[in-house]
């Protein structure tokens, strides 16, 4: 697969970074707030607590120009790009570009006529804020959702391309483009048929993947198969749940993919008849406590954690773990890199085992 051309979103204040996304710049991971952008207060505090999750890049929603003023006093107590949520109305995009948004995400076409999107493209211009092309298999134009002759992800090309079109004419190339739909294999076609004739960048998703049980299955199928061909420059996991939740979802399905180089990860078996300790209750806190620890501060090179049931084979089977512990009857082996070095009473095993991960950090 040909590499993506660049774009690069934020440091357009002090207060906001810059994030590369494309010609392969790491992978970059969104999300986006529920809170009513007008509640500035609300929609700041969940912003601060998806950058400490490992935000790269926020998306809120503009309905108004209420929401679209709002935008200059919530980037100034946040750190990553926001991105301006803009349908069909032309002047809530220029808005929320006076007001300080670092990309906007609109479809050309369903803005207006011709005038309209020229002077979205040309304040964009000015500013040097990139757009995202955003086609989602629910929302397509009358004319191309009614034709009976082309797949749904044929439909999401066309449309999309459509919208490219009209930005190209008007010489405007700071693109991204993402192709949604809530079907994982209409999603998955949809964006090989586009990697085929375009090199802007990427965002992948499925849309309305649902709760985090069936949500995150789908989109670790959808965006794990477009990652592993080599298709993909940012991501947002789309869940019916705190959007917090769609950060730690999508920093797994990079890890699971060897793209996020910096990272714990935590490997458990799932338990048979010779498990002695709850190895369920365990491996959920010293993973939870492990995503909030590399939140904050990552370690500087890949950390696998082993949590195994049993003495019979865990130590062999994880033989590959820099430390992890095997249960026993009312105890637990440590082990490190395949060696047992102790032995841990059931009632100390987390904070013992958070104690020597700490240690190799």
């Amino acid at each position: 697969m040909q590499p993506t051309r660049q774009i690069k979103i934020g440091g357009r204040s002090p207060f906001s970074k810059t994030v590369t996304v494309g010609g392969g710049a790491p992978i970059s991971v969104q999300s986006m707030t529920n809170t009513k952008t007008s509640d500035i207060p609300a929609t700041i505090e969940q912003i601060r607590r998806l950058q400490t999750a490992g935000c790269d890049i926020v998306r809120i929603a503009v309905p108004d120009i209420e929401s679209a003023a709002a935008i200059e006093k919530i980037k100034e107590n946040i750190e990553i790009p926001l991105v301006a949520d803009i349908h069909f109305d032309h002047k809530l995009a220029l808005a929320s570009m006076e007001h300080g948004a670092d990309a906007i995400r609109i479809n050309p076409g369903n803005i207006g006529d011709e005038n309209k999107i020229r002077q979205v493209v040309t304040m964009a211009k000015s500013k040097e804020i990139p757009i995202r092309i955003g086609v989602n298999g629910g929302s397509l134009e009358c004319d191309i959702l009614e034709r009976q002759d082309i797949t749904l992800p044929e439909k999401l090309v066309m449309s999309a391309t459509r919208h490219i079109e009209i930005l190209e004419k008007l010489d405007f190339h700071s693109i991204a483009v993402s192709l949604k739909a809530s079907n994982v294999t209409d999603t998955i076609a949809a964006n090989r048929i586009m990697a085929e004739k375009f090199d802007y960048p990427f965002h992948l998703g499925v849309t309305e993947a649902g709760t985090p049980r069936f949500g995150l299955v789908k989109s670790a199928i959808g965006i794990g198969a477009l990652l592993a061909d080599g298709i993909g420059d940012t991501i947002r996991v789309s869940l019916t749940a705190d959007p917090v939740e769609e950060i730690y979802a999508a920093r797994l399905i990079l890890q699971s993919l060897g793209l996020s180089p910096r990272r714990f990860e935590v490997i458990a078996c799932p338990t048979c008849g010779r498990c002695n300790i709850d190895i369920i209750s365990i491996a959920n806190i010293v993973e939870d406590a492990l995503l909030t620890r590399e939140s904050k501060t990552p370690p500087i090179k890949s950390i696998k954690v082993a949590i195994m049931g049993c003495v019979v084979n865990g130590p062999g089977e994880a033989r590959d773990a820099d430390i992890g512990i095997a249960g026993g009857d009312g105890f637990a082996a440590l082990f490190k890199n395949g060696e047992v070095v102790g032995k841990i009473p059931a009632d100390q095993i987390v904070e013992t085992l958070l104690n020597e991960v700490e240690k190799i950090v």
